[in-house]
């Protein structure tokens, strides 16, 4: 709900970012691009994390500020540990923005379900890939979906190979993405370092992402709530923007403010009895090690920016 008294949270209010460094992945759409536009307005170098760098190149020639594009296929161990790999200076924030939502059963290059490497398993190892570089925050964005009842990581088939469901695959991978944050800040706490982990959701953003779901059916509704409920993709921006900027603590989860969190501005956000249970988050963990060959390579001890 809405707190009274207090001004709504804006880009407008972004801090200047001069001489920072973020990585916004999924920059050439919908949330994705938005932030990347913010955050470039602000001052701060925005890398675009990719699939597509011609698209890319493209979107980053309308925005503001300084940026550049590089590739990444977040489904794609490979492409994942390339960009990694190529990386070779500081990072302030990495904003793990991209996403796919309930879309026809596929697998990865890697054989893994494809909203779990998309979602999942591509931040989890770029994320660790990328720590030693980190000097200030993770940022990830999850969604309001994940608290849908019933929803759960099925530890026996996390890959969906005895049965699919696209909604049930994609509510699985946002439940990861909030005890993937809840692990990894307790690992990061405990090697002493001052980077710190966040969450975030949009609410209902009106954006591409539901152009992609399984079934023509499906779309026609979502493209008629989008019309009539979703707020814009500047508004579902802001809690993304908010964590990758404001003074939090860490393992900080932020949504909208508004009824059911599906609009308004920056706020706490609301979690799952489930995405709060730290034995899931340290199983999980452990299997996302055990899936990708990634393991937890903390920043130097007492690193980050405040």
């Amino acid at each position: 709900m809405s707190t009274p008294n207090r001004t709504p949270w804006t880009a407008a209010d972004l801090p200047p970012l001069t001489g920072r460094t973020v990585i916004v992945t999924g920059a050439t759409s919908g949330l994705g691009t938005v932030t990347a536009r913010e955050l470039a307005r602000a001052g701060a170098h925005v890398v675009l994390a990719v699939r597509d760098t011609a698209r890319g190149r493209d979107v980053a020639s309308t925005l503001p500020g300084s940026t550049e594009v590089r590739r990444l296929d977040l489904s794609s161990l490979a492409s994942v540990r390339a960009f990694a790999d190529a990386w070779d200076r500081p990072l302030d924030v990495l904003v793990n923005n991209a996403g796919i939502m309930a879309v026809p059963e596929a697998r990865s290059a890697d054989g893994f379900e494809m909203q779990l490497a998309t979602n999942h398993l591509g931040p989890f190892a770029l994320t660790n890939l990328l720590l030693p570089h980190i000097t200030d925050r993770i940022v990830t964005v999850a969604s309001n979906a994940h608290r849908r009842p019933g929803v759960d990581i099925d530890f026996d088939d996390i890959g969906s190979e005895r049965s699919y469901s696209p909604w049930r695959a994609y509510q699985q991978s946002k439940l990861a993405n909030l005890l993937f944050t809840r692990e990894l800040q307790k690992r990061l706490t405990a090697a002493g370092s001052r980077v710190t982990a966040h969450a975030a959701h949009p609410g209902y953003a009106a954006t591409s992402l539901q152009g992609r779901t399984a079934g023509a059916g499906q779309r026609l509704m979502m493209a008629v709530a989008n019309r009539l409920v979703a707020q814009p993709d500047t508004m579902g921006a802001l809690p993304s923007l908010y964590a990758a900027t404001q003074s939090l603590p860490g393992d900080s989860y932020t949504g909208p403010d508004g009824r059911g969190e599906l609009r308004g501005h920056p706020a706490p956000a609301r979690r799952s009895e489930y995405a709060l249970d730290d034995a899931r988050a340290r199983r999980l963990w452990n299997l996302s090690e055990e899936l990708t060959g990634v393991r937890f390579a903390p920043p130097q001890a007492g690193s980050g920016q405040r």
